[in-house]
């Protein structure tokens, strides 16, 4: 018993450093010494290609407005930018807001299907060569669609992948602190992960397609911003990552609105694993294998275990040495702070690093709630939206 919690908990603490500290290292040095240095350069205007900015929207009439006009100020000649929504399903006044611009295109069908049904319906009518996706309810920057189209002049890039901020508040409570701090963690890893050879999925919020690679995900996929992404990485071409195209939006208004968001996460990323098996073959994609298992799947599998093995074997090891004494004080230690910050997870704070071991936690559990809901098939591809936060 003594010997296998022996090797179960270094195997544990190996996996949970290397899934969220190790790789990160690795990558940087990867990228930093093998990596793609050179920015691509943006075409002038005139080179510039027509394309589609496709925005799904379901009862956001608080938002559309805001989103159109957003939109329609960007810096991208207006010939070329075809301004397309789809408001499936929707009952408020989305629909009769986005028709009062004649520059605007808008579908609507009754029926709500789900996201990705809608997207692919309308996807069969783009004729544009590129489609950049954004969500409703996010402001986008002023170059971000000349940043993201200038990747294009490469032929091997098949996507480009947007940067997701959350709006910072000077205090915050646990939603937004600690879901402001994973973007800022994630954007790094997907910026690491595209210099070295391709980034590791893409944010919904914001990210761009040849129109000829999309395949249309099955209507029942859960993440299909990130299966379209890895769907053209398998087809052997490359995700750039561009910072300097960005989607901001506010934070879930409160934890119990992120805890959903993370649940249909966790969930829509442990059958992305399974939707997604070639990624796995290293005698053909190599590095991007490496990639991919090490900043996706380790997280929505094994990390999420090994954190669970590491403390029930701390504590069956606790009386071989002082070592293990000290390990599960500091482990006891995080997961008191996690507790403590359950209990104040509405209060705004200042200090928001002291959220940390909370969201680090409900991330990790909802993996298992995730999971659950998979298997149960009570994880439906038509869901219900997160408030956001005012700012």
């Amino acid at each position: 018993m003594i010997t296998i919690a022996f090797y179960l908990f270094w195997l544990s603490l190996a996996l949970v450093v290397y899934t969220y500290v190790g790789y990160g290292l690795i990558i940087y040095i990867m990228g930093r010494f093998f990596g793609k240095n050179n920015p691509p350069v943006t075409p002038p205007d005139s080179e510039l290609p027509e394309i589609t900015l496709l925005v799904a929207a379901y009862n956001e009439e608080s938002y559309i407005v805001q989103k159109i006009e957003n939109s329609l100020s960007l810096d991208y000649p207006a010939s070329k930018l075809h301004l397309w929504i789809v408001a499936d399903g929707s009952t408020d006044r989305t629909v009769e807001f986005c028709q009062k611009y004649p520059t605007v295109t808008v579908f609507y069908s009754p029926g709500r299907k789900g996201k990705i049904h809608a997207v692919n319906r309308v996807m069969q009518e783009v004729k544009t060569p590129v489609v950049i996706f954004s969500d409703a309810n996010t402001d986008l920057n002023t170059n971000a669609l000349k940043n993201i189209v200038r990747h294009f002049t490469d032929p091997n890039v098949g996507g480009v992948a947007g940067e997701k901020r959350i709006v910072s508040l000077t205090q915050d409570n646990a939603s937004g602190s600690g879901e402001g701090l994973y973007w800022k963690y994630e954007s790094a890893l997907k910026m690491l992960d595209s210099k070295f050879t391709t980034a590791i999925g893409a944010a919904g919020e914001l990210f761009a397609v040849r129109t000829e690679l999309y395949i249309n995900p099955h209507t029942d996929t859960i993440i299909e911003d990130f299966v379209t992404s890895m769907k053209i990485v398998a087809a052997g071409y490359r995700f750039a990552y561009e910072p300097d195209a960005y989607a901001i939006e506010t934070a879930s208004a409160s934890i119990k609105d992120e805890w959903k968001r993370k649940v249909r996460i966790s969930a829509g990323g442990i059958q992305a694993i399974m939707r997604l098996p070639e990624l796995l073959n290293v005698f053909k994609y190599g590095w991007v294998s490496w990639q991919y298992v090490s900043h996706r799947a380790m997280r929505w599998s094994v990390a999420p275990l090994a954190l669970a093995t590491l403390l029930v074997t701390n504590i069956i090891l606790l009386p071989q040495s002082v070592f293990y004494t000290l390990t599960l004080i500091a482990q006891s230690a995080f997961y008191i702070l996690a507790v403590v910050g359950h209990l104040v997870r509405e209060k705004k704070i200042t200090i928001k690093g002291f959220f940390i071991p909370y969201y680090f936690t409900m991330m990790n559990v909802s993996v298992f709630a995730g999971a659950l809901r998979l298997l149960r098939r009570k994880q439906s591809v038509v869901w219900e939206k997160s408030a956001r936060a005012e700012k």
